[in-house]
């Protein structure tokens, strides 16, 4: 018996010891509990869960994913984050759950965007298989349907290129596509698009009345909302326009080629207002440089540099 309390004595001596050498030789060193079920760890946000990109799992860690190719290759399959979010109790358990985009490369010249959605469930974040919008695609805008009939359906704008155009040639076509969650299968199925409340894109004209200035969103992700509702943009046949502020009235011409419009020779009258936003909305309209139109009705002004969008309705 006296042995036996010496053996472990002298094993447990051992097991300090070589703890103490191994934090000596490198202080970096911690003692760590292992997990015990890695694959039960909660996705505490939509950018830590998992989703499924073209039936392969992607776990994203802060936004982020990056996986070899293959197999010992040096190319990397990319998938981040993108943005465009829009939150919806979609299972109606009084969770706010997330609908965003995400890009995937994978090592050549292409940028695959897809949409995901996150359930915001008791025991973490499930994440959605993806749907793919393009390759090399402008998104837009990403909103919940406004109509009452369809209030589970996500409306996503985007900007595509014309059939047969190179992917060098900027995105000018506007598309939107309105998608349902499955929450059975965690896949978007997608809705035709002729329910009533939505406009049709292909039918909207630059003057088919006067647009009210909604937001300006940047890709640093601010935005900027006019203080009143004064803010007013109007075209006119004759290659003019007109604005309203919140102090003086702004003018000029634009020009248009396809889908691409520059606003020049930009006068206002001179009166000074304090804490006016209009200097700062001129300055957006002189920065534009091409538009569209989305199934919510609106025109987006992309602004140079794709640095962001002015939204009007």
């Amino acid at each position: 018996m006296q042995n036996k309390k010496m053996f472990l004595l002298i094993v447990v001596g051992v097991v300090i010891i070589g703890a103490a050498v191994v934090y000596r030789l490198y202080p970096g060193a911690r003692m760590v509990t292992p997990i015990e079920n890695p694959e039960k760890i909660e996705a505490t946000n939509p950018k830590n869960a998992t989703y499924s990109i073209d039936g392969q799992s992607v776990t994203l860690v802060n936004g982020i994913s990056s996986t070899p190719a293959a197999p010992g290759s040096a190319s990397m399959v990319t998938t981040q984050y993108f943005g465009n979010e829009v939150t919806h109790d979609f299972d109606g358990d009084g969770r706010q759950d997330t609908v965003f985009i995400l890009t995937q490369s994978t090592g050549g010249s292409g940028t695959f965007y897809y949409v995901v959605a996150a359930l915001n469930t008791a025991s973490g974040y499930i994440g959605s298989a993806g749907l793919l919008l393009g390759d090399r695609i402008a998104p837009q805008t990403t909103a919940m349907s406004q109509n009452k009939a369809t209030p589970d359906v996500i409306v996503v704008n985007y900007a595509d290129r014309k059939a047969g155009e190179a992917f060098t040639v900027q995105p000018s076509v506007g598309k939107s596509v309105w998608l349902k969650l499955d929450l059975q299968t965690m896949q978007f199925g997608e809705v035709a698009q002729n329910f009533e409340g939505e406009a049709d894109p292909g039918k909207m004209t630059l003057g088919m009345k006067t647009w009210n200035w909604v937001n300006t969103t940047y890709n640093n992700d601010t935005t900027v909302k006019p203080k009143t509702n004064k803010f007013a943009l109007t075209f006119k046949t004759n290659g003019t326009f007109s604005a309203t502020t919140d102090c003086n009235g702004v003018g000029g011409e634009y020009a248009l080629n396809g889908n691409k419009i520059t606003f020049t020779k930009m006068v206002s009258t001179m009166m000074y207002c304090e804490g006016s936003q209009e200097q700062e909305y001129s300055k957006m309209l002189s920065q534009v440089q091409n538009y569209l139109f989305t199934s919510k009705g609106e025109l987006v002004l992309n602004l140079k540099l794709d640095s962001g969008m002015m939204v009007f309705k």
